[in-house]
Formats: C-alpha cells, sequence, structure tokens
C-alpha cells in the first residue's frame, strides 16, 4: 500500500524552476534513498511531503491522504522530518520531553506517552539520558534524539535530511538499525543522504534527481556498483565498492567489512 505518492509535482523558487513533473511512489515498509547533485531539489522535495511547501502543480499524498492546503502541523500524524542539523529542531529543556512533544500533541493518555516514549529511547539507545537537557549531549547524541522525537509521533512516512552526518561507524550502524526496525514496523523512509555506503547497508531502493527529475529509481545496491553511472548522476562511489570492484572480488562488496571477508575468503 502506498505510504508517499507524487504525482508529477512541479515546484519552483520565483522563476526557477526546480522539480519539473516529479512522480514517485513508496510503499509502507520502503526504506527509500534520495540522493543528487546539491540543488537538485531534494530537500525541496522532502518539504513538499512534510507541507513545509506547497507544489506549484501536481499533488503530494502522504498516507493516502494529499497535502494541498494543509499546514505542516495537519500533516503531523502522518509524516515525520527529521532535520539535518538537530540544534534546528531541538527546543524542550529534557530529552524526555522533547521525545514527548508529539505524542502530547495527539493528545494521547499519559500512559500511552509514556509507552511511546521509553520506546523511542530504547530503541535510539538513549533511554539513560531521559532526564539529560539535549544540548548537554554531544551533537551525535542529539541527533539521535531528534530520531526519537520523530519515530515517538509514529508516522506513517519518515522523512531524514542527512541522517548518518557527523555520526561514527557505531551510530551510522544504530542509524541503520532503527531504520530497519521502523520498516518491519511498515514505515516508509525517506533519507537524503550522501553517503553511498550507508544507502547500500540500510537503504533498499535508491532514487535520484536530476535536472529537476527522477534520472534513476531502483535498487540502490546496483546503482552503488555501477561507478560509471553513479558518477554521471554526481554520486560519489564509497572506496570499499571501488576497490572491490577493482581487485574482482566475489559478492561485490560495498562496505569494508565486506571487502575484509573478501579478501580472506580468496587466501
Amino acid at each position: 500500500m502506498s505510504a508517499l505518492r507524487l504525482e508529477e509535482v512541479w515546484f519552483g523558487y520565483d522563476d526557477t524552476p526546480v522539480l519539473k513533473g516529479v512522480a514517485l511512489d513508496v510503499a509502507g515498509g520502503e526504506a527509500v534513498a534520495l540522493l543528487g547533485r546539491n540543488g537538485v531539489g531534494k530537500t525541496t522535495l522532502t518539504k513538499l511531503v512534510v507541507a513545509l511547501l506547497q507544489p506549484r502543480s501536481g499533488l503530494v499524498r502522504v498516507g493516502g491522504r494529499i497535502t494541498e492546503g494543509k499546514a505542516p502541523e495537519d500533516v503531523a500524524r502522518l509524516a515525520a522530518y527529521v532535520f539535518q542539523h538537530p540544534d534546528q529542531q531541538l527546543f524542550a529543556r529534557t530529552v524526555w520531553s522533547e521525545v514527548a512533544f508529539g505524542p502530547r500533541q495527539q493528545e494521547l493518555s499519559p500512559d500511552e506517552t509514556r509507552v511511546i516514549v521509553s520506546e523511542a529511547l530504547e530503541r535510539v539507545g538513549l533511554e539513560a539520558y531521559a532526564e539529560v537537557h539535549p544540548y548537554d549531549l554531544p551533537a551525535a547524541q542529539r541527533k539521535l534524539v531528534t530520531i526519537a522525537a520523530a519515530m515517538a509521533q509514529r508516522p506513517r512516512v519518515l522523512v531524514l535530511d542527512e541522517p548518518t552526518q557527523g555520526l561514527d561507524r557505531a551510530g551510522v550502524g544504530r542509524v541503520a538499525d532503527i531504520l530497519r526496525s521502523l520498516t518491519q514496523d511498515d514505515v516508509a523512509v525517506l533519507a537524503v543522504t550522501h553517503d553511498l555506503a550507508f544507502v547500500a547497508e540500510a537503504l533498499g531502493r535508491a532514487i535520484v534527481l536530476a535536472d529537476g527529475r527522477v534520472a534513476y529509481d531502483g535498487p540502490s545496491r546496483e546503482l552503488v556498483l555501477d561507478a560509471v553511472r553513479a558518477r554521471e548522476l554526481g554520486l560519489e562511489v564509497p572506496p570499499a565498492a571501488a576497490l572491490g570492484a577493482a581487485l574482482g572480488l566475489p559478492g561485490r562488496p560495498v562496505k569494508v567489512r565486506e571487502v575484509v571477508d573478501a579478501l580472506r575468503g580468496e587466501r
């Protein structure tokens, strides 16, 4: 079932078109990377999804509902947004209050809110920091707070802008695990990212924008392994994938761990 659908969406700033008839469909349980060069309209598209912007023509449907004429708060129960920089999003005095904001706006009971917030904090590994002020946490953990807050809204669609930026390898692995668990809950994930290694690991489908249109829509791993096509689309192939291809390693590895395993297997 479609969780997110764009139907011939056009959008521009002043007289400059950014999106030119973009059409896409994301089902519940899909994890999709939104890729492309800087300035092609990735962030613009995500803002259309959560009604921060409205298309000039065409329709955006989230959870089957048209966003036309809606404000962000009207679609907040359907689509949640995690900003690239967490400091643009955090406002509460404790991590718990930050994550509880969404459930409270949905007028859930205190007991329901407690369960949802506890689960969200556990999934991101921050249950021990519930009473800490978000700005007393390092940037990587502040990012996880914003992800937990978005999860606590129980959205049909979760939109993330550069979810791995500023995270170490362990943090990236945790975000990948979080997104996999969300797709198992039938949440559609749409992530804007330049991290193709993360894309290959955590996002099964890739959509690439170029010149305001969808230039690629298919399996993310195939795109990462096609160095020529990826570079034509302005994407930087992960070094591990390039090394694996150059050495002709079996299994077509794209991550460092996979390259190491392939090399060990050849001994």
